[in-house]
């Protein structure tokens, strides 16, 4: 009887290691997760810096319009588009500028989009992500 059980107990040798790779698959596949998802957050990061950069060289592109004893500056669609794109193209050549102008004469609304990719191969996460930021500037004379 003790020789019987104890064969049983040796045929228990090495059930733990399946659990332990299943564990280590199971830590990788969750590092993999945080590190792209970490990325996603920092490109969305960068790209609202750069929507925020063009929307304000963009506010810059205003003209200075002169009636009675006021004066007003004046933004158009073409030049808030002109000023945003040299940013846009100046700092990042693989983003796009989707839209530039202003809504109101005083305000200058620009979006900017491109595509995320991993920077880790993995079957967990999608390739190729789009992301986009709009950012608002408004010009003012004091």
């Amino acid at each position: 009887m003790i020789a019987r059980l104890r064969a049983l107990a040796d045929d228990e040798d090495g059930s733990i290691l399946p659990l332990i790779l299943g564990y280590m698959l199971l830590a990788v596949a969750v590092i993999f997760v945080c590190v792209c998802a970490t990325d996603l957050y920092i490109a969305q990061k960068r790209l609202d810096s750069l929507a925020d950069a063009a929307s304000l060289a963009g506010a810059d592109g205003f003209t200075l319009e002169a009636t009675g004893g006021s004066v007003r500056a004046e933004l158009t669609d073409e030049k808030v588009r002109e000023q945003a794109d040299v940013v846009v193209t100046a700092v990042s050549p693989e983003t796009r500028l989707v839209s530039a102008g202003t809504p109101d004469g005083v305000s200058a609304r620009v979006t900017v989009a491109t595509v995320w990719h991993p920077p880790l191969i993995s079957p967990f996460v999608p390739d190729g992500v789009p992301i986009e930021a709009t950012a608002t500037t408004r010009t003012a004379l004091r």
